[in-house]
């Protein structure tokens, strides 16, 4: 699996690049469509992938849905999006799935949050309670709105034994909001802190992959995402057939 804030395409290689390439988060310029063939170049390696920042076509991405490129290009079956926040058809963002296996079921849930335009995405594979089921979250920066966010995702899979929640959290795993998700779902802290920002100097574990016990997290590596300022989250992962059918 794979999980990747990939910036809408942008390319930043230094915090200068926020301030002197800010036009290429609301302009169709750059070498975005190059960005996006080396994102599917690493998406294509893997079964299951989960996108933050990926633009579902305003402006900036010149009206490219970037999941569904990123789906056809790396040659995935089954892709799915939620949009979640809209600048005036200038600059959209969204979360994105890309899967090999067809999900039973796909569901877009809002976030709480004090500025509305944040999500989670979730996808059940197999039925039943022991269903896999993914969810693809972009957190929020203020400590307080990730809270509200983490207790409604803890709602969401509170209750489910093979469960991954992966994305861009915006805080590193021992926060104290993320204590309280840890006690109301099956979910454990990651058996490793893997520094993913910035991209050009990774010092910060804020991209993760959450997973129940039974599911078991054999390997995990942070990979480039193109010139996104967040390396993705790659990781290996065994999961019953029981979860799957």
């Amino acid at each position: 699996m794979l999980s990747a804030n990939i910036q809408a395409g942008s390319s930043t290689r230094g915090y200068g690049d926020y301030v002197t390439r800010s036009w290429s988060h609301v302009l169709p310029a750059g070498n975005k469509r190059g960005a996006l063939d080396t994102i599917a170049e690493l998406a294509g390696r893997h079964d299951i992938v989960g996108l933050q920042e990926a633009d579902p076509g305003s402006l900036r991405s010149g009206f490219t849905n970037q999941t569904h490129y990123l789906a056809q290009r790396a040659g995935f079956a089954y892709w799915s999006h939620q949009p979640n926040r809209n600048v005036g058809g200038v600059a959209s963002s969204a979360n994105g799935l890309l899967s090999r296996l067809e999900p039973r079921l796909v569901e877009d849930h809002p976030l709480p949050g004090r500025v509305k335009g944040r999500g989670v995405l979730t996808a059940r594979f197999g039925d039943g309670r022991d269903a896999l089921t993914i969810a693809i979250a972009h957190l929020s920066l203020g400590s307080q709105s990730r809270r509200n966010q983490l207790d409604f995702i803890a709602e969401l899979l509170s209750d489910l034994p093979h469960a991954v929640l992966m994305g861009d959290f915006n805080c590193d795993p021992d926060r104290p909001e993320m204590q309280a998700l840890y006690r109301r779902t099956g979910l454990q802290p990651p058996p490793q802190c893997v520094p993913t920002f910035p991209s050009w100097r990774p010092q910060r574990a804020i991209d993760h992959m959450l997973v129940t016990p039974g599911l078991h997290l054999a390997t995990m590596q942070a990979l480039p995402a193109a010139q996104s300022d967040h390396l993705a989250l790659s990781v290996e992962l065994d999961v019953p057939d029981a979860a799957l059918r």
